[in-house]
């Protein structure tokens, strides 16, 4: 009777195990594959977003009367996307105009509000 548990027990483990194990090795394969063919391509792209993006920012704090310390800009394959917080109106478009200057923008989302001041 005692044997009959174990055997079950061990029956149910290796049953659970085998596909657990077969689905990491066909995991770990697509990941080799992703890795060795675009992480030389990601890297770059990377890359080039960070600096496309301190492009914006550097032409930003330029501005004339814009204050570029609650504005954060994102670049992904020059295309820039500005959120944050400004204090007037005049200057979600003024920093909207200013992003579309830079060499390399592509496109614009301004997602930039208001500061309204105040805690929440």
């Amino acid at each position: 009777m005692k044997t009959i548990g174990i055997l079950s027990a061990l029956c149910l483990t290796v049953a659970i195990a085998m596909p657990v194990a077969a689905y990491a090795q066909a995991s770990d394969a697509m990941a080799g594959m992703d890795n060795g063919s675009m992480a030389g391509g990601k890297k770059a792209a990377t890359k080039a977003d960070r600096a496309l993006a301190r492009a914006v920012r550097r032409a930003l704090s330029k501005a004339p009367n814009f204050d570029v310390s609650n504005v954060y800009v994102r670049a992904r394959s020059g295309a820039v996307t500005l959120s944050g917080t400004v204090y007037s109106g005049d200057q979600i478009t003024q920093a909207e105009q200013v992003t579309h200057t830079v060499s390399g923008v592509t496109s614009v989302s301004n997602k930039l509000t208001l500061f309204h001041g105040g805690n929440g």
